[in-house]
């Protein structure tokens, strides 16, 4: 999923093996400290979709510490609303088991699709967040911030 260039075009292309599978590392040492991490998404079959879940921000962030509800499905997956159901459920756990107050989502100017799924979990659009980062890999990306809070 992560050597697909249509699935990483918004993230500034593929990345290796090695970072991929330094990303899930990121994640499971995420759920120890946390409980909350980004979670695999299957079908019936058991056949890997994509992930989805909410992760706490890197110490750096330009918006501060925060959680955030995130989302990547493989290329094959996408429009079927797997993104959508799985980042509901993950948002449902992190307000309702892992206590969160506030959990944001930023996209890209440009990623469509992602902001549909944004507004389909009811988050908030918040332009006084939005953000200019410079990521490696990537380049200057600029964030568009939409926010969820309990209901």
């Amino acid at each position: 999923m992560n050597a697909h260039p249509e699935v990483m075009l918004d993230l500034g292309g593929p990345i290796s093996r090695a970072m991929s599978d330094a990303k899930l590392d990121r994640y499971m040492a995420a759920f120890d400290r946390h409980s909350s991490c980004r979670w695999a998404i299957e079908n019936r079959g058991g056949e890997f979709l994509g992930y989805a879940g909410v992760m706490p921000s890197d110490e750096n962030h330009p918006l501060g510490p925060h959680f955030e509800i995130g989302w990547r499905l493989m290329r094959n997956a996408w429009g079927r609303w797997y993104a959508t159901e799985a980042a509901g459920a993950a948002l449902h756990d992190a307000f309702a088991r892992v206590g969160l107050s506030e959990v944001v989502s930023y996209t890209a100017s440009d990623n469509l699709r992602s902001q549909a799924v944004m507004k389909r979990l009811h988050l908030q659009r918040d332009p006084s967040r939005d953000f200019t980062a410079n990521y490696e890999g990537v380049g200057i990306w600029h964030g568009l911030v939409w926010v969820g809070r309990p209901a």
